[in-house]
């Protein structure tokens, strides 16, 4: 590989062979030598999962023309990171991106996203990292209104990386590009999902759980991301791993003892 050009890392969880991915692979070949490191099958929903009680494999693929090097991996999103980083790549990545997710990973939705958790892990371990979302659960999705937005932002953040420990949430709204009004660096909104478990019985008499819901945004401002979708712009927003509540320390502070 080329040690002038930057080495990026790229992951997703909706599968190495996702249209989402395989945009992101052909946008990062532009900027840099690319290495893919991708689930063999989709892992939507997965977090920040690990696997501890099997075996992990990773298997070289060729799926696309060009110099890209390309793994499939048994494993989860996460797991694609951490093999990556100990196993697969050359030395260690300028950049890490993660998707482009089929689908919403604004709001809560960040929590439970194995495309951002993916994401975060490279942040933990010191690389700039990005998870890019289109807001369309199609396979055939097009990816193409989004490009030149994606392109934008990776190279900004090669250019000037941001500070350890966070990452980007980049979540994109799902209409043409001419209608994209440009970008806003926002917070993650306060919402929740209503869930539902619909109940169903299967062929062999068995009751089995479908889990549906709706999403409810609580959070009418202005400034954060899913206003931002709403409102026809790509939303970005910086993401930590560091889930301490700082502003509840002192409260309980009471709870000291020796």
């Amino acid at each position: 590989m080329d040690t002038k050009r930057p080495l990026i890392l790229v992951v997703n969880d909706d599968g190495v062979t996702a249209p989402g991915i395989r945009t992101l692979i052909r946008l990062m070949k532009t900027l840099g030598e690319v290495v893919v490191v991708a689930p063999d099958s989709p892992q939507s929903g997965k977090g920040h999962a690990i696997t501890l009680d099997s075996m992990l494999q990773a298997e070289r693929v060729y799926i696309d023309e060009g110099e890209q090097v390309e793994y499939a991996c048994s494993g989860t999103p996460v797991d694609c990171v951490k093999l990556a980083l100990n196993k697969l790549v050359p030395r260690k990545p300028d950049l890490c991106v993660s998707g482009i997710n089929h689908g919403s990973n604004a709001s809560i939705n960040v929590l439970y996203s194995g495309t951002m958790a993916a994401a975060l892990e490279g942040a933990i371990e010191g690389i700039p990292s990005i998870g890019f979302s289109l807001l369309d659960y199609a396979q055939d999705a097009d990816f193409s209104q989004c490009e030149d937005y994606v392109l934008k932002i990776a190279e900004q953040v090669l250019a000037n990386p941001i500070p350890k420990g966070t990452c980007l949430n980049v979540n994109i709204p799902k209409v043409k590009k001419d209608a994209i009004k440009g970008i806003r660096v926002c917070r993650q909104a306060h919402g929740n999902w209503n869930e539902e478990f619909d109940e169903r019985i299967n062929p062999l008499g068995k009751t089995y759980y479908w889990l549906t819901g709706n999403y409810v945004n609580n959070d009418p401002k202005t400034d954060t991301d899913i206003w931002a979708l709403d409102n026809n712009y790509i939303s970005v927003v910086p993401v930590m791993f560091d889930l301490t509540s700082h502003d509840t320390i002192q409260e309980l502070k009471s709870l000291n003892h020796g």
